[in-house]
C-alpha cells in the first residue's frame, strides 16, 4: 500500500524528473495576499509570478504545500469529522508554469502520473472541460480518453479567475468513478452532488486576462496552476472511499483512541476523526508562528483548539489530551515539514496550557448551557445573549456553542448574539471616551466596528501584502491621501508594523503600490511610515506620509518594515530581558523594572535599587549579559493566561496592562544547565514585543553607565549589536590617541596616567607652598602686611593675587600664628572671583567671631553669607574691587 508520505513523495519526484523545480511549502499565513486569512491553494505562493510581478530563476515548479480552511469565505470547520473529506487542514499537490508549458503538456503530464506511477485504471476516470475549451477537448482524446468521457462544462466551476479583473482561463478537472453501489452521477449531471464521482485533479489553463468592461484578451504569458488534494488521492490509491480511513489519519485517529481509551471505529468515531483533523490544523498553524488570541487568526486557531477539546469532554477524557497526541503526528508528517518537529515542545505546552485553562471553564459553561435549554419549550433555539454570555464569560466561539447544539437537534438566535455584541462594544467606546483621550478617539471603534481589529503579522515578518480600511486625518475618515494631503494615519487589514507599547518604539518604513509586470513596472504610490500607534479596537494606526501618488481605501498595498532598524530594535528589546534577569542576580530579587525605552540606536532600563551601582557590580552585570548573548540560545514565545505566566515565574513588565492571556517570552539556560525545565530558563518575561531569534543575534552589550531616575529608581544605558562595536572602537581609537600623546602602550596607559596625576598632585602642593611663602614675604605683588591696633586688637588685612581660595586658610593660620594674638582678614583676587577668609586666635574667640569678619566683608564685595568657627572662617563674592570697604567693615566690627 502506499502511504500519503510515499504518494506526496512520488508526485514531487515524478514533476522532478520533468524538470520542476520542487519548491518547499509557504507558511500557512499569507504574506502576498491580504485577502487571504490563511494560504488555501497551491498557487497562493506564485501569485506575483501569475502576473507577472516577480520572476524567479525557474519557470515550472512542483510543490505540496500546506492549506488550512477555516476562517473568512473558505471555512469548512463545520463539516469537519461529519464528511469523508472536509478538512480545516489539508495538502495540495500541485505543479506550475509560469510562461512554460502549456496545455499540451500540462494534460499528458496528469494522465501519465494517475495512469502510470500511480496505477489507477484509464476506465474509471473521467474529465471535464468548459464548454468552449475545443483544444483541452483535443488533446484528452488524444491521450486516450474517449468521447463519451470528456464532460463540457458551461459553468464558472470550470472557468477560474484571480478576480474580478486580471487572470483568467479555462479549467480541465479529472474525476473517479467509485462504483453504482454509491449514489451520484457524473458532472453536469442532476446527481453530480453525489459521491460516485469524486474529483481528484484540477488544472487551470491560465490564459486570459479580464477588464472591468467584461472583455477579455489573451495573455502574453500563458501559464499553469494545478492542484490535487493529497488526503482524497491518498484515498483512492488506498482502496478507500473516506479520507479518513488513509494511513495518516488512522494513525492519529488510533492515538486519539490510546489517549481517551475509547473504541477509534466505534459509535465515537466522529469526535476521534475532529480531533486528528484539528491536531494537524492546530500544530502546523503554531509551527508556522500563529498563536492563540482573542482576534485574527489566532482567534481562529483557538476556535479550532476548543472544538478538538470539546471532543475530547464528549469522549470522556478527564485530562488534557491534545499535547500527548503531537509525537504521533509529528512521527507522520515530521519528515515531509521539519518546521513540526523544530516546533514539537512549543505545540505540546502551548496545548496543554490552552486544553487545561479550556476544561477549568468548559463544565461550568457547559452547565450554563444545560440550565439555560432546560427553561426553554422543547427545540426551541438559545437564546443570543445567553450564547453571549457563554462567548464572554467561559471563551465558547459562537461555532462551538452552535456545534453543541447540534447535536442535541437546536440552534441559535444568531440576531440576538450580535446584538449583545453591539452593546459591548457600544460600552467599550463610552469607556474608552471617557479616559481622557481625545475627543474624536471613538472614530476608531467605528473603524473596528466595521473591519475589525488589525492582525499582526510582525512577530515572524517584516513585509506583507495589506488593504487600506481606513484614512483618518483631523479626527476623521477621508477617502484617499494624496501629496496634497501630506500625511494622516491609515488602517490596514493586517501589518508587520509594529505599534509602540511596552517601552518598544512603533515600526517605521514603507508602504508602496507597483503596477505593471516585472518588466515594466512602475510604482503607483509611495509612502513613508513614521510612526505606529495602537487605537481602540485593537487597530494599529500608521503615520503616513505620501512620497509619491495617491493612496485610496480599499487598494491592496506592499507595506515594509525597515528592516535594519527593526533588527536593531529586536536587539535592544532583547537584552532588556537578559539585563534584568542580570541585575536581579548581582543586585537581589528586588529589582523590578520601573520603565525601559527600546529604541534603534540605544536602550534604556529603570529598575528599582537605591544605591548607585559600583564600577565591580556594572562589570559583572555586563559580563553576564553577554555570556548569555554568547550563548544563542533560542529565543521562545508561548501565550497563556497572566496567573499561568506568573506561576512559572515570569516576570511583568512595569506598564503593561494585561489582559485573560499574555505572550511569555524566554531565553536563555542557566549556566551549568542542560535543556532542561522551566526552571532552567534564565529570562521569563509577560512581553508583547517583538524579539531577536537566537540571543546572539543581539550580538554585543556595552553599558554606558548607571544613574539615579527617581526616587529609589537607578538607570542603566546601554548599546548593542553593531552600535556596542561602534562605541568600543570609538574607545579604543580614544585610547590609542592618548597612549601615542604619552608615548606609551595602550596596555601601559593606565599607570602613566596615574603617575602623571601623582606628579601634578605634588607640584601642585609644591606651588600652593611657593604661592603661601611669596604672599607672607610680600612677593606676591603686594607689601607684606604689618598688624595695626584696631579696637585694643590687633589686626592684618591684605589683598592678594596669585593665589586661590583655598590657599587662604593654611595662610591665616600662618599669620595668626607669626602675630601671636589678633584677628586676620585676607581677599585673594583670582579668577575674576573674590575669596574671603577670616581668622582670630584663641584668646580672642570669646569676643571675637572670624564668621562675623568675613560675613560683613563680604556683604560689601557682593556677595551673601560666609560660614566657619569662630577661629577660621570662610566666605565668597563676585570680585574684589570693593576690598577697601570689605576691609573697613571688618574693623567695624572689631570696634565693636
Amino acid at each position: 500500500m502506499q502511504t500519503l508520505n510515499d504518494i506526496r513523495s512520488t508526485f514531487l519526484s515524478y514533476f522532478d524528473k520533468q524538470g520542476h523545480a520542487v519548491v518547499p511549502s509557504s507558511p500557512l499565513v499569507p504574506r502576498n495576499d491580504p485577502t487571504l486569512m490563511f494560504v488555501n491553494s497551491g498557487m497562493v505562493q506564485f501569485k506575483n509570478l501569475f502576473t507577472g510581478v516577480e520572476t524567479r530563476d525557474y519557470k515550472r515548479a512542483t510543490t505540496a504545500q500546506k492549506c488550512v480552511r477555516a476562517g473568512g469565505k473558505h471555512n469548512d470547520l463545520d463539516n469537519v469529522g461529519y464528511t469523508a473529506r472536509h478538512h480545516t487542514f489539508f495538502e495540495m499537490l500541485g505543479n506550475f508554469s509560469f510562461g512554460d508549458y502549456f496545455k499540451e503538456d500540462a494534460i499528458p503530464f496528469a494522465w501519465n502520473l494517475i495512469t502510470g506511477e500511480f496505477g489507477i485504471p484509464r476506465d474509471r476516470l473521467y474529465v471535464t472541460v468548459y464548454h468552449t475549451d475545443d483544444e483541452a477537448f483535443d488533446i484528452w482524446k488524444k491521450v486516450g480518453v474517449p468521447e463519451e468521457r470528456i464532460i463540457r462544462i458551461a459553468t464558472s466551476d470550470n472557468f477560474w479567475q484571480m478576480g474580478p479583473t486580471g487572470p483568467c482561463g479555462p479549467c480541465t478537472e479529472i474525476f473517479y468513478d467509485h462504483g453504482d453501489h454509491i449514489w451520484g452521477g457524473p458532472p453536469g449531471s442532476p446527481e453530480e452532488d453525489g459521491d460516485r464521482f469524486i474529483e481528484i485533479w484540477n488544472i487551470v489553463f491560465m490564459q486570459n486576462e479580464q477588464f472591468e468592461d467584461g472583455s477579455m484578451i489573451d495573455l502574453d504569458m500563458q501559464s499553469i496552476d494545478t492542484g490535487m488534494g493529497l488526503e482524497r488521492i491518498g484515498a483512492l490509491l488506498q482502496g478507500s472511499h473516506d479520507n479518513y480511513d488513509t494511513d495518516l489519519f488512522k494513525s492519529l485517529i488510533e492515538a486519539s483512541a490510546h489517549a481517551t481509551g475509547v473504541d477509534p471505529y466505534g459509535a465515537q468515531n466522529v469526535h476521534h476523526r475532529v480531533i486528528a483533523d484539528h491536531l494537524r490544523s492546530t500544530s502546523f498553524l503554531m509551527a508556522d508562528g500563529v498563536m492563540p488570541s482573542n482576534d485574527g487568526r489566532g482567534y481562529v486557531l483557538r476556535r479550532i483548539m476548543r472544538r478538538a477539546m470539546r471532543h475530547a469532554h464528549l469522549l470522556g477524557a478527564k485530562d488534557p489530551v491534545m499535547h500527548r497526541l503531537v509525537p504521533a503526528l509529528v512521527q507522520q508528517m515530521g519528515g515531509a515539514y521539519p518546521e513540526l518537529g523544530q516546533a514539537q515542545s512549543m505545540i505540546e505546552q502551548t496545548l496543554l496550557q490552552e486544553e487545561t485553562r479550556f476544561r477549568q471553564t468548559l463544565d461550568r459553561g457547559l452547565k450554563l448551557l444545560d440550565d439555560e435549554l432546560a427553561s426553554l419549550p422543547e427545540g426551541a433555539d438559545l437564546p443570543g445573549n445567553a450564547a453571549f454570555k457563554l462567548y464572554d464569560t467561559y471563551g465558547f466561539p459562537l461555532d462551538l456553542t452552535q456545534d453543541a447544539l447540534r447535536e442535541k437537534g437546536r440552534g441559535v438566535d444568531t440576531d440576538g448574539f450580535d446584538a449583545a455584541m453591539a452593546e459591548q462594544k457600544a460600552k467599550a467606546r463610552a469607556a474608552w471616551s471617557g479616559s481622557g483621550e481625545a475627543a474624536d478617539a471613538t472614530i476608531w471603534f467605528d473603524v473596528a466596528d466595521q473591519h475589525g481589529a488589525t492582525d499582526f503579522l510582525g512577530y515572524d515578518a517584516e513585509t506583507a501584502e495589506g488593504v487600506v480600511l481606513a484614512i483618518i486625518a483631523d479626527g476623521g475618515e477621508i477617502p484617499a491621501l494624496d501629496t496634497e494631503g501630506g500625511a494622516a494615519w491609515v488602517v490596514f487589514n493586517q501589518t508587520p508594523f509594529y505599534a509602540e507599547s511596552g517601552g518598544q518604539v512603533g515600526d517605521q518604513g514603507y508602504i508602496r503600490i507597483r503596477e505593471g509586470t516585472h518588466q515594466a513596472e512602475h510604482m503607483r504610490f509611495s509612502g513613508h511610515v513614521s510612526d505606529v500607534q495602537k487605537r481602540g479596537g485593537g487597530l494599529f494606526a500608521h503615520y503616513l506620509t505620501v512620497e509619491t501618488g495617491r493612496l485610496n481605501v480599499g487598494d491592496a498595498v506592499q507595506l515594509e518594515v525597515d528592516h535594519a532598524r527593526r533588527t536593531a530594535i529586536r536587539a535592544n528589546h532583547s537584552a532588556t530581558h537578559l539585563l534584568h534577569e542580570a541585575l536581579r542576580e548581582a543586585l537581589g530579587d528586588h529589582v523590578a523594572q520601573r520603565g525601559s525605552l527600546n529604541a534603534s540606536d540605544r536602550l534604556r532600563f529603570d529598575f528599582s535599587h537605591t544605591d548607585a551601582l559600583t564600577p565591580e557590580q556594572l562589570i559583572k552585570i555586563e559580563a553576564d549579559v553577554n555570556d548569555y548573548i554568547r550563548q544563542n540560545a533560542p529565543v521562545e514565545t508561548r501565550i497563556m493566561t497572566p496567573d499561568d505566566a506568573r506561576a512559572m515565574g515570569a516576570q511583568a513588565l512595569f506598564g503593561e496592562k494585561y489582559g485573560d492571556e499574555v505572550r511569555v517570552v524566554s531565553m536563555g539556560r542557566k549556566r551549568g544547565s542542560g535543556k532542561g525545565p522551566e526552571g532552567d530558563t534564565y529570562s521569563l518575561e509577560l512581553c508583547g514585543g517583538t524579539h531577536v531569534r537566537q540571543t546572539g543575534d543581539i550580538g554585543a552589550f556595552v553599558t554606558l553607565g548607571d544613574s539615579a531616575s527617581s526616587a529609589g529608581v537607578r538607570r542603566i544605558e546601554a548599546l548593542t549589536g553593531a552600535a556596542a562595536v561602534s562605541y568600543l572602537r570609538a574607545q579604543e581609537q580614544r585610547l590609542a590617541e592618548v597612549a601615542q600623546d604619552l608615548k606609551a602602550q595602550p596596555a601601559d596607559v593606565p599607570e602613566r596616567v596615574r603617575s602623571l596625576i601623582e606628579e601634578r598632585r605634588s607640584l601642585s602642593n609644591e606651588v600652593a607652598q611657593l604661592r603661601r611663602e611669596l604672599a607672607m614675604s610680600g612677593g606676591s605683588g603686594t607689601a607684606a602686611p604689618e598688624s595695626r591696633d584696631v579696637g585694643g586688637v590687633a589686626f592684618t588685612a591684605q589683598v592678594l593675587s596669585g593665589v586661590t581660595g583655598r590657599d587662604l586658610p593654611a595662610l591665616v593660620d600662618q599669620f595668626k600664628e607669626k602675630m601671636g594674638s589678633g584677628a586676620v582678614l585676607l581677599i585673594a583676587d583670582a579668577n575674576g572671583k573674590a575669596a574671603v577668609a577670616a581668622g582670630v586666635t584663641k584668646d580672642l574667640v570669646e569676643k571675637i567671631s572670624a564668621v562675623d569678619i568675613v560675613k560683613a566683608a563680604v556683604a560689601e564685595l557682593g556677595g551673601k553669607g560666609g560660614g566657619g568657627r569662630p577661629d577660621m572662617a570662610q566666605g565668597g563674592a563676585r570680585d574684589a574691587q570693593n576690598a577697601a570697604a570689605a576691609i573697613a567693615a571688618a574693623e567695624g566690627i572689631l570696634r565693636g
